[in-house]
């Protein structure tokens, strides 16, 4: 079943995690939905971080989950940007892929079924 997160970016220079190697470098709210899109359609963004890992036999797999279905749209509000998500991912193989993209700097304002 499929859900639809409603995000917000509410600075966008600030929505970048903490390693550029997996951060956001989008300039813009289609830039920044296309992005995170890409992220949840493949698992090319989990094995990159994966990789990188100390001891990548230990990270679990299921984080490497992806939804080739996952769509984003986004839009500029002022400075922020909106975002709305739409994706049968877990929630925490989610929320994991955007902790990567944007580290901190995002809010998650509503959760519906899609």
């Amino acid at each position: 079943m499929a859900t639809r997160y409603y995000l917000t970016l509410p600075d966008p220079q600030r929505a970048r995690g903490s390693d550029t190697a997996f951060a956001f470098s989008a300039h813009g709210a289609d830039e920044f939905a296309a992005q995170l899109q890409a992220a949840l359609q493949s698992d090319a963004l989990f094995k990159r971080w994966r990789a990188a890992q100390e001891d990548p036999d230990e990270v679990d797999a299921a984080l490497g989950a992806s939804d080739p279905q996952a769509s984003v749209s986004g839009s500029q509000r002022d400075l922020r940007i909106d975002l709305i998500v739409t994706t049968s991912l877990p929630g925490s193989v989610f929320k994991h892929r955007l902790r990567l993209l944007a580290g901190s700097g995002w809010e998650l304002r509503d959760v519906t079924a899609a």
